[in-house]
């Protein structure tokens, strides 16, 4: 358990970007959360899930009423909750009562409030189709992030332009997970896409800070 422990530290580490030390941006902290999730199921490794657990319940998110495009918007809580990553953790552990306290010392932890933070908001998408969202403002100089996470059964892929046109970032690998971080040079607006490749409707949540 203990060498499992230190490959999740490591993992985190690096998984934090240059530019804060140490510290994990919020977005890139819900995309690891995901990842770790899906490890730990298809190891059926407790740890692992109730790691992820940890790391999405550190996130406070809100909700906020968006709807691209193509799309149509939703309400509910984001696709897949701290909550039920640690339901998942419990039942994989079975019997085992160190896991089941570790499991049970991370569903009451307290966490520390934030007074703002990334804002979530949900959509269903067709098969080939493109959600395309009004431009949102971000602070030159400042970490911008964008995270999107499907409900399964779908590949989603993420890109960002700026107030130009031009591309800035993007993320079109074969999964229902998308997440783009950089850094703008001055204020302006970005349009965020959302593309459904999959052949079947996908449910996701849009995040950005």
């Amino acid at each position: 358990m203990m060498l499992r422990a230190s490959l999740i530290a490591l993992t985190l580490a690096f998984a934090a970007p240059a530019h804060a030390a140490g510290e994990l941006p919020p977005l890139r902290a819900m995309e690891m959360s995901r990842q770790l999730f899906e490890a730990g199921m298809a190891a059926r490794d407790p740890l692992l899930m109730a790691s992820a657990a940890q790391l999405r319940k550190g996130v406070a998110v809100e909700a906020v009423e968006r709807a691209g495009s193509d799309g149509e918007a939703v309400t509910g809580e984001a696709p897949m909750s701290w909550e039920a990553m640690l339901d998942a953790a419990e039942e994989a552990a079975g019997e085992d009562v160190a896991m089941l306290s570790v499991i049970g010392d991370i569903r009451v932890a307290s966490t520390k409030g934030v007074s703002t933070g990334p804002v979530y908001s949900i959509s269903r998408l067709a098969a080939k189709k493109t959600d395309t969202y009004p431009p949102l403002p971000y602070d030159g100089g400042k970490y911008a992030e964008v995270y999107v996470e499907g409900g399964g059964g779908s590949d989603l892929n993420l890109y960002v332009y700026d107030a130009k046109g031009r591309l800035v970032c993007s993320d079109t690998d074969i999964s229902d997970v998308a997440y783009c971080g950089w850094r703008p040079a001055s204020s302006e607006a970005f349009t965020v896409k959302v593309e459904n490749k999959g052949a079947g409707t996908n449910r996701y949540s849009l995040m950005t800070n």
